[in-house]
């Protein structure tokens, strides 16, 4: 389960390197996010199943689109929410319920 768990990390670290990439080529990099936020969504429902991932794949979707906006690690915001606020939620209700 925790290996599953860290590729995810990996692959959202890598996704979000590839969002940052159109920074390394001016002018041309805007023209990489039209085609590369449709795609950042798609993936973002593919990592995160549910209701989470379709919120977070139209987040994505907006972050890669508009100017500027391209340096919040979308990818590895969600894991982080996922794998660490959401785990600290759910041990929380759990002692609550004791």
């Amino acid at each position: 389960m925790k290996e599953k768990k860290y590729f995810k990390l990996f692959i959202s670290l890598l996704l979000d390197v590839i969002g940052y990439i159109s920074y390394l080529i001016p002018g041309i990099g805007e023209i990489i996010d039209v085609v590369w936020a449709p795609l950042s969504a798609y993936f973002m429902t593919r990592l995160y199943k549910g209701n989470k991932g379709k919120i977070a794949a139209i987040v994505s979707l907006i972050e890669e689109a508009m100017p500027g906006l391209d340096v919040i690690p979308t990818f590895t915001l969600m894991w982080m929410y996922t794998y660490i606020f959401q785990s600290s939620k759910e041990k929380e209700n759990v002692i609550e319920v004791k």
